[in-house]
């Protein structure tokens, strides 16, 4: 699969990117704890089938010291035991803000979790990164950007 455009290449896709990295950054420098940034990050990623995000994002997290049992669970995390409920309640918010048009969008239910486990800062974060992310996914993906080489702290 070759990539369909290189938006760096042009005079808007670099202007773009940095609003997107300076929006992230604010999440990024939030209360969240960065381990459940970078599940949001993963999982959607994974929804989205966004090869550079989740080379991006797996590599990061193991960087930063995520475990390969819980890297390699984020996908069936409902099934699994190592994950937090508020990292649980985090992942289902994501999955719904993610699959808006699929799931009717965000339950009652499932932002009363979220809200149950993080603060309103928190959850500011969290939507915040839940709408960054999917901004990432598509970019990469519309474009076919591909995965496999992402060295991690590349951009800084």
């Amino acid at each position: 699969m070759q990539a369909r455009l290189n938006p760096y290449g042009t005079v808007l896709g670099p202007k773009f990117a940095k609003y997107l990295v300076s929006a992230n950054k604010v999440v990024a420098d939030s209360t969240l704890p960065a381990a459940t940034q970078e599940l949001v990050k993963i999982r959607a990623s994974q929804i989205n089938g966004c090869g550079g995000c989740l080379d991006m994002h797996t590599k990061d997290a193991a960087h930063a010291g995520e475990t390969p049992v819980r890297l390699n669970l984020i996908a069936a995390w409902r099934e699994a035991t190592v994950f937090t409920d508020a990292e649980r309640a985090a992942l289902e918010l994501t999955e719904q803000g993610t699959r808006l048009a699929d799931t009717g969008g965000v339950t009652d239910e499932v932002w009363a979790s979220a809200a149950k486990h993080h603060d309103a800062e928190q959850l500011t974060a969290l939507v915040s990164l839940i709408a960054v992310i999917n901004a990432f996914n598509r970019l990469n993906v519309i474009t076919q950007q591909r995965g496999g080489d992402y060295q991690p702290g590349q951009f800084g």
